[in-house]
């Protein structure tokens, strides 16, 4: 199988649309800004103050210039930066089209925990509060279990980030849209059954036409 956190970037990337503003959590997310045509006109926004971050590239990276994460980035030409109250209030006043973030749990409903790990040191919850409840669509992209125990939940045992606000999951093994419903499980990887997704994920599935991942 091909690497899955290569597999998860690929497939999030078939959801952004040219002239969207995305913001891109750190780890897995900033992979997507890699996945993206050059044809493509897509705004990557880092909450920190950056709009125009380009592909990751270790050789061209400008080490005096980072996102949330601390990472240093680049820059594509049309690329600014700015303070932080002007990044949140592009991202509170609903400007960014799409969030993309990591997880560690989400539920049947749509509610992440994405933050905090009872009884270990994290920095905090960063922006991830005010981006999935300021943004218009938001994608958790994630693997789908931690060492085999399922990160789909019927409820988040963990500290939520927030309540209802995930439209999409995508893992290395299938699609997910979040409805009023429920889960429904609309693609899968080629090489991986429904019944092994179902197996894979604690949270009650719905399908019907489930499509195949584009993973090559």
């Amino acid at each position: 199988m091909m690497n899955p956190k290569d597999i998860i970037a690929k497939r999030v990337a078939k959801e952004l649309k040219p002239g969207n503003l995305v913001n891109l959590g750190i780890g897995l997310p900033t992979l997507v800004a890699n996945q993206i045509p050059e044809d493509f006109e897509i705004y990557f926004q880092s909450e920190n103050g950056l709009i125009g971050l380009g592909p990751y590239d270790e050789k061209n990276m400008d080490k005096d210039l980072t996102n949330a994460g601390g990472q240093p980035v680049t820059l594509m030409p049309h690329g600014m930066y700015f303070d932080s109250s002007l990044s949140f209030s592009i991202i509170r006043g609903g400007h960014v089209d799409v969030t993309v973030l990591g997880a560690l749990e989400v539920d049947c409903e749509g509610s992440l925990a994405s933050w905090i790990v009872p009884g270990k040191m994290v920095p905090g919850m960063g922006g991830a509060m005010d981006l999935v409840t300021g943004s218009k669509k938001v994608i958790i992209a994630m693997t789908h279990t931690n060492k085999g125990v399922p990160k789909i939940k019927e409820q988040c045992s963990l500290p939520l980030t927030a309540y209802r606000q995930v439209d999409m999951i995508v893992t290395e093994l299938a699609v997910i849209e979040v409805k009023k419903d429920g889960l429904h499980l609309i693609e899968r990887h080629p090489d991986v059954s429904i019944e092994e997704i179902v197996k894979q994920t604690e949270a009650k599935l719905i399908f019907d036409d489930v499509k195949i991942m584009e993973v090559s």
